[in-house]
């Protein structure tokens, strides 16, 4: 069996805080994806660089205190690919790729659009330049899982709220039809929606720190497993972590039917 987590830390320093590795450390994990670490190599502890008995691959943002992506494996990757060959994007520490054989894993976090306008075109434009190298890893032969934060809802089922965030990035129509060409074009498959088709508030990932929206699970389902067809056919199970609160995002586990 193969066990993967995302995870989204909002800070890695301020998830260990609160507890995150201790939980990690009784998951019984292969491989991790982190997004938004929000720190620099000298910020990492020991502990925090390779939690033990994984061993941490890291993509920094160039700005302090933001972004930036890790995966932390139990197997020593053949290959790492740390960014997409884009400047502006891997300024930013959003993709980081990791292979094991025939398998690649990848962390990506993708730009959010909410807080400004600026922003959403920022969106916009990583998603239209990502989406021919999604083309090409689908067309590469391998298996691939990209486990990380979409910042996208992909339908009504996927957010408390749908109708009042209709004009809201990460629930926009544009997203939501990008994402879409994802499964339905290239041929990818949303992991945890395969498993789970008519799951509703239990695959909520994300919540605002904005009034009670955390125990009020008015949610969003932010964070996905997308893989290939042959990975994700085996997959056998998937879970989001609720019992404790190490971050606005919550840890997506799978597990795989799969040997590394």
């Amino acid at each position: 069996m193969l066990r993967i987590i995302s995870a989204n830390l909002n800070g890695i320093r301020s998830a260990t805080s609160k507890g995150f590795l201790d939980w990690l450390a009784k998951q019984d994990a292969d491989i991790v994806c982190l997004q938004e670490l929000k720190a620099q190599e000298p910020d990492l502890s020991d502990q925090m660089r390779n939690p033990a008995p994984l061993s941490g691959w890291f993509h920094y943002a160039e700005k302090k205190g933001y972004s930036g992506v890790g995966i932390y494996s139990r197997h020593a990757p053949d290959r790492v690919v740390e960014g997409l060959g884009i400047a502006d994007i891997d300024a930013e520490g959003r993709y980081l790729q990791l292979d094991f054989g025939a398998l690649s894993v990848i962390s990506l976090y993708l730009p959010s659009g909410s807080s400004s306008e600026d922003r959403l075109q920022i969106k916009f434009s990583f998603m239209e330049r990502f989406l021919p190298h999604l083309a090409a890893l689908r067309a590469s032969g391998r298996e691939v899982v990209i486990c990380g934060d979409w910042n996208i809802a992909h339908r009504e089922i996927d957010l408390k709220n749908w109708k009042s965030n209709q004009k809201n990035s990460g629930f926009l129509p544009e997203e939501r039809a990008w994402l879409s060409r994802l499964f339905d074009e290239q041929g990818w498959v949303d992991v945890y929606r395969n498993l789970y088709p008519d799951a509703g508030e239990t695959c909520y990932t994300w919540w605002s720190n904005r009034g009670q929206a955390w125990a009020k699970n008015v949610g969003w389902r932010l964070d996905y497993q997308i893989a290939t067809t042959g990975i994700a056919e085996k997959a056998r199970s998937a879970a989001v972590y609720k019992e404790a609160r190490f971050s606005d995002h919550a840890p997506l586990t799978v597990d795989y039917d799969w040997i590394l």
